[in-house]
């Protein structure tokens, strides 16, 4: 037997024999398992940012355990089972792929997008927008609200389009903080100038999520710097100048 599919069976069988003797696994639903299934996203998501192959590994099996999870308790309701899941998932790629399986020519993988984003509106989308997950963490949807539009060639031409844009929405922002506008005005114009930004982000191959994320563990690591001289001189960060701070930060900056 190939020895991926001798692996996969064996974790079937792990399965059915835990949902049938692990106190645990039994009493698990659907419902339950969700939110670990978020928090295991979420983890090999910091692992692909770390590049941390070995926890790209284990996380990837974390999540692969979840879906014969999945797949064991639909099995039991009899509303899908795991061979229901791969044939749905085999039947889609080989549907919404006709350049490799059959007679459909494509020039590059923007095609291959748009090819996909159409097939999609054939098998009955109501709106190329409705792939979107509503419960995607804003910056995230507003990058594949963006994506999706551009693959029914809704979009900007050039990226210097997207930079004027995004600094009109920033004028615009400046002006009602100008003019001491209500909250909510200030609110839509920064929202305004967030999805510009995404935008053009996009257009110069940059996820803006990955990219705010190794930002944030770049101010973290300089910021735990900051913090340990500070302690290690008698000193906390509250009766430090912002000039005695600058120079442990800057510190932070030469070490990376």
């Amino acid at each position: 037997m190939d020895k991926r599919l001798e692996a996969f069976l064996k974790l079937l069988n792990i399965m059915d024999e835990l949902r049938e003797k692990c106190p645990w696994d039994k009493k698990q639903t659907l419902e339950s398992i969700r939110h670990l299934t978020i928090e295991e996203t979420y983890e090999l998501s910091e692992a692909i940012i770390e590049k941390n192959y070995q926890d790209i590994k284990k996380e990837l099996g974390d999540l692969l355990l979840h879906i014969v999870f999945y797949a064991k308790i639909g099995s039991e309701e009899q509303h899908f089972n795991i061979e229901d899941i791969i044939n749905s998932i085999n039947e889609k790629l080989i549907r919404r792929h006709p350049h490799i399986f059959g007679n459909k020519k494509v020039k590059d993988a923007e095609e291959v997008k748009e090819n996909w984003e159409k097939i999609k509106m054939n098998e009955g989308k109501r709106s190329v927008l409705s792939g979107v997950p509503l419960s995607l963490p804003a910056m995230i949807k507003a990058y594949r609200i963006q994506d999706k539009a551009k693959g029914m060639g809704f979009d900007w031409e050039k990226p210097e389009q997207v930079w004027e844009k995004v600094e009109e929405e920033m004028k615009e922002l400046r002006a009602e903080i100008d003019n001491m506008a209500a909250a909510e005005k200030v609110e839509n114009e920064f929202g305004d100038l967030l999805f510009a930004l995404i935008n053009y982000a996009r257009f110069i191959g940059v996820n803006p999520e990955d990219a705010l994320e190794k930002t944030n563990k770049k101010f973290i690591k300089r910021f735990l710097y900051l913090e340990s001289k500070a302690k290690e001189n008698g000193n906390s960060l509250k009766s430090m100048s912002l000039k005695e701070m600058d120079v442990f930060w800057n510190e932070a900056k030469e070490l990376e």
